[in-house]
């Protein structure tokens, strides 16, 4: 994989939008996969013909199934204003997925405990009350935009917003309620072979020196899981 193939929604001075596919790192893990750190600095590099080194910030991270919008600093200022709104919780990050079953509510909300296996690199979620005392609370609300049927067994497609942000924490709790997302072997689903069900699709924040609100949207892919509900 090369920079070529990855998709740039918005790019200034300032910062880079990219959509990060699925099976892609956020950044290097020692290991020789692609990541979107790497990839863009060569993009850049190229584009902009620049010798030596090339500055790029990352700052924040998709799970590597996870597909969907990044958005990285060009300048230094850029990443200490934008890494601002994301501890202040001002940077809006809305997810989908098509995950097995049907929901007994179109809308709601979910609060659990996480506690993360360090060598599995599994996460278990727990009732409160159950949980150990090194559990972490993670909470989530979704929307059931559409009901679809695949295999013969009923899907949904929901969409996400979290309150926390644990570890494999959307594909945990949603597993836990009865819901694995498709393609998720790891917890859960069968049903379905290709990559996980998971993609960030609604990236928002202020620019880091215009302060104009920037909002950014995928739309919903023409290709299965994702097209099951048309």
């Amino acid at each position: 994989m090369t920079y070529k193939d990855l998709t740039i929604v918005f790019e200034d001075n300032h910062l880079i939008v990219a959509v990060k596919p699925a099976g892609v790192l956020s950044q290097a893990d020692g290991s020789d996969a692609p990541d979107m750190l790497t990839l863009l600095k060569e993009y850049i590099k190229e584009k902009y013909n620049k010798p030596g080194a090339v500055f790029l910030g990352l700052l924040h991270r998709l799970d590597r199934p996870v597909s969907g919008l990044m958005v990285f600093a060009k300048t230094s200022k850029c990443a200490s204003r934008i890494s601002e709104q994301i501890r202040e919780r001002k940077v809006t990050k809305r997810y989908r997925a098509v995950v097995e079953g049907t929901f007994k509510e179109t809308s709601g909300t979910l609060s659990h405990y996480a506690l993360k296996d360090p060598k599995t690199n599994n996460t278990r979620i727990f009732d409160e009350g159950k949980a150990p005392k090194d559990a972490k609370p993670v909470k989530l609300s979704y929307e059931v935009v559409a009901i679809g049927e695949y295999k013969g067994k009923a899907v949904s497609l929901v969409e996400i917003d979290l309150h926390t942000g644990r570890s494999h924490q959307i594909r945990t709790q949603l597993q836990y309620t009865g819901h694995p997302l498709l393609g998720d072997a790891r917890y859960g689903s069968g049903l379905y072979n290709g990559d996980i069900a998971l993609e960030s699709f609604v990236l928002g924040f202020d620019h880091p020196t215009s302060h104009e609100h920037m909002e950014f949207k995928l739309p919903v892919r023409d290709e299965i899981p994702w097209n099951l509900f048309k």
